[in-house]
């Protein structure tokens, strides 16, 4: 596909030509099964922790978004993964250099053609997101599902940093809990029964 077919399929709302440039999602999780992952979310109250070292041992390191990191002492500096729902200015791109991109929002018209065409570029199904967005209640974070979806790839270990749930607010922005259009307490909730279900998983 070029890039003037991409953005008609963008356009038109082809989710089957925008799916042909994803890798399978069975690919993707057979890639990151039996890993210990380091899932990092861009909780402020990360900044004042020193897991840094941990999160770059680990065997995958997963980030959201445009990945603030303040200090390797507390976020580390490795990005192997990057699950995206925004639009990834060139510097966070050049800065962050993720080995794979993950688009995980339903919006496919913030879906950029650089993106679409790196390696490794994965789509997460329309089907998924509605699924955990019907289990929640709300629109799933870009981190839920980035959980709910390592964790079907039976990691070895996936240990979440940076995750309070927007108690502390995000690096990546001044919005609130109220703000934004997800619903935190289901999603902590649901992370805590998970958790708590699922030896695999454990929050730092």
């Amino acid at each position: 596909m070029n890039r003037l077919r991409f953005l008609l399929a963008r356009t038109l709302r082809d989710e089957a030509a925008l799916a042909a440039l994803s890798v399978p999602q069975t690919e993707l999780l057979a890639a990151a099964a039996g890993r210990d992952i380091a899932l990092v979310g861009n909780a402020r109250s990360l900044s004042g922790q020193r897991h840094g070292a941990a999160i770059d041992a680990s065997g995958l390191v997963m980030r959201i978004n445009r990945a603030p990191m303040p200090a390797p002492e507390s976020h580390g500096s490795r990005t192997d993964w990057l699950a995206l729902a925004v639009r990834l200015p060139d510097a966070d791109r050049q800065r962050l250099h993720p080995g794979r991109i993950l688009w995980m929002s339903p919006k496919r018209k913030r879906l950029d053609w650089r993106t679409a065409r790196s390696k490794g570029f994965y789509l997460h199904p329309l089907a998924d997101y509605r699924a955990l967005a019907a289990e929640l209640g709300a629109p799933p974070s870009t981190g839920i599902m980035a959980i709910e979806l390592l964790l079907r790839a039976q990691p070895a270990r996936l240990t979440l940093y940076g995750f309070d749930f927007f108690a502390s607010k995000s690096l990546s922005g001044s919005r609130n809990a109220a703000q934004v259009p997800h619903d935190f307490a289901a999603e902590a909730e649901w992370v805590r029964a998970r958790a708590a279900a699922d030896p695999q998983l454990r929050i730092a």
